[in-house]
């Protein structure tokens, strides 16, 4: 007589193939974790080596032998307060152009605008700078310390009532019907930044002009596309994950010519401000090649981030998965903003 033996149950080889697979899916799930841990450690690193100059102008004058500005810190707040609204605004219109061009793009499910609160801050920030114009590049403790109508009478004072007016402007643009028109008043607030950025009394004026529009251009670009790509991604992560990831990749290979552009930019502004043979020594003993010495550090931690968020894109079979670095690259960003405003408010090298 032959034993009996036990019949399958129903499912048994399914249930065996499951469990067997599982290890295999918990083998795969922590791929993610080095690369995000690399991520928040590159961007720690580089935060911790930029700590110095980012305290304030305060510190990056320490032991330079540079006096600071009167109201060097507001200036350098309001300035952020608008490269800010420059990037939220210029971001969202740069954004939804390349979503458009994403076939398939759930193009109804697209994330409410901040252009009409950036737009708002924009306009606070720039009435702000316009009354330290007025003043004669001083802080006004009251209304009668301001010469308002001195500002039609200066470069400055008109380049700064042309940043109001610009504001003013895109924050109609943004309550419109076609909200991307708000790009043409946003181009001349960074037109008349670079022309504000270099008077007539330095050499060659327009030439710096010219590489701080191109700068400023593609800087803001990037930053806010990149903010507004991501508030988008997280949208569609679930509803159109594929379409999610082409709009990320549209971006990226965009992004490459923009950090390009930026790099040959700064470099050539960098050059112009102080000569190569004193750009070491400048770097560690001024203010403001201190504070640059920083920002460059920062654009390399967003370049690395932004090579990581690639990877991802290329590699990983959910391409949302790029997402992690990419929050990392856009918080760097961020800390780039603020070095940049920072730039603009400490005294300029004096060439050797």
């Amino acid at each position: 007589m032959s034993p009996i033996r036990p019949s399958a149950e129903p499912g048994g080889e399914a249930a065996a193939e499951t469990t067997a697979s599982v290890p295999r899916a918990s083998h795969r799930a922590p791929r993610g974790r080095p690369s995000s841990a690399r991520a928040v450690a590159v961007l720690v690193l580089v935060a911790v080596a930029a700590l110095i100059p980012l305290l304030g102008p305060s510190a990056a004058l320490n032991g330079t032998g540079e006096a600071e500005a009167p109201g060097t810190a507001g200036i350098t707040f309001l300035r952020t307060v608008m490269f800010a609204a420059l990037c939220v605004q210029l971001g969202e219109v740069y954004a939804t152009r390349l979503a458009r061009r994403v076939p398939g793009a759930p193009l109804d499910r697209a994330p409410r605008s901040w252009a009409a609160y950036a737009a708002g801050a924009g306009i606070v920030a720039t009435l702000g700078l316009a009354s330290v114009v007025a003043t004669g590049n001083l802080v006004p403790h009251q209304l009668s310390d301001m010469d308002i109508g001195g500002l039609y009478q200066t470069r400055d004072g008109r380049l700064a009532l042309l940043e109001v007016n610009a504001f003013i402007v895109a924050l109609l643009c943004s309550r419109s019907r076609r909200p991307s028109t708000a790009a043409l008043p946003l181009a001349a607030v960074i037109v008349a930044e670079a022309l504000r950025a270099h008077p007539p009394v330095e050499d060659t004026p327009l030439v710096g002009s010219g590489l701080t529009l191109i700068h400023l251009t593609c800087g803001v670009l990037w930053a806010g596309g990149l903010l507004h790509v991501l508030r988008t991604l997280r949208l569609w992560r679930t509803s159109a994950p594929r379409e999610g990831g082409a709009l990320l990749g549209l971006y990226a290979r965009v992004a490459a010519f923009l950090l390009a552009a930026i790099t040959a930019t700064g470099v050539c502004s960098t050059l112009r401000r102080m000569p190569a043979s004193t750009v070491l020594d400048q770097l560690t003993d001024t203010a403001y090649g201190r504070t640059l010495l920083a920002k460059v550090l920062l654009v390399v931690a967003v370049a690395v981030l932004a090579l990581l968020a690639r990877a991802r894109l290329r590699k990983a079979a959910d391409p949302v998965s790029a997402y992690a670095p990419a929050r990392g690259e856009v918080i760097a960003l961020g800390l780039v903003v603020v070095v940049s405003a920072l730039l603009t408010a400490l005294p300029l090298p004096i060439r050797w």
